[in-house]
Parts: structure tokens; C-alpha cells; sequence
């Protein structure tokens, strides 16, 4: 991780890239560019809008709200875990509807 002097800033698509939110750099700058990214709750649509430590990103990802706090600006696309420092979950719990569904009454099928 880079040591980020005061005012630092990184593309946001390689931000998603190099914090491995994105698997390619192309697909970062779909997801930047695609209007549904936010940046401390201001929409985005840019992939070259600058991201600062201490911005929170909130985006859909991979069929969840993804909400990140950027701890770290990364210097290149390292392994996973000095990917996952440089931000920190700030996501809302994943409930999958699927895991309880609901009890319905049906009269059983004749063979």
C-alpha cells in the first residue's frame, strides 16, 4: 500500500481494480461509468472521478449494495489481503431471501 500524502487521489476505476472490487479494469470502468456508482453520495459516472481516502463508495455489485470506507490508496493490485486494507466493509448485512422461504400451503401432487 502506498502511504498517501495529504490531498492524494487515484482513478476510481483503478481504485475498483487495484482493490480487487472488480476483476478487470475494463469491467471498473463499466462499473464507474454506468451511473449507479456514488462517491460520499454524490452520483458518478466517470471512471476517472478522483477517490480520497476517507471517500465512501456505495455501488451494486455481483447482486448486493456494496458500501466501502477507502482506508488506503494502493500503489499496485497486490494479493487479496492488502487489497481488503485498503477499505473497510461498510456494507448492510447480506440477507438472502432464499435461505427462509416462506411456508405455503399446497395440497400435494397426485403421482
Amino acid at each position: 500500500m502506498a502511504e498517501a500524502a495529504a490531498g492524494a487521489s487515484l482513478r476510481l476505476d483503478k481504485f475498483l481494480w487495484f482493490a480487487r472490487l472488480e476483476k478487470t479494469r475494463a469491467l471498473a470502468q463499466r462499473t464507474a461509468e454506468a451511473g449507479h456508482l456514488r462517491i460520499d453520495g454524490r452520483p458518478v459516472d466517470r471512471a476517472h472521478a478522483a477517490v480520497r481516502i476517507g471517500n465512501v463508495l456505495s455501488f451494486p455489485l455481483h447482486g448486493r449494495v456494496r458500501v466501502i470506507r477507502i482506508e488506503a490508496l494502493p500503489a499496485r493490485r497486490g494479493p487479496p489481503d492488502e487489497a481488503r486494507a485498503c477499505y473497510a466493509d461498510l456494507s448492510p448485512p447480506n440477507e438472502n431471501v432464499s435461505q427462509n422461504p416462506p411456508l405455503i400451503d399446497e395440497p400435494a401432487r397426485p403421482p
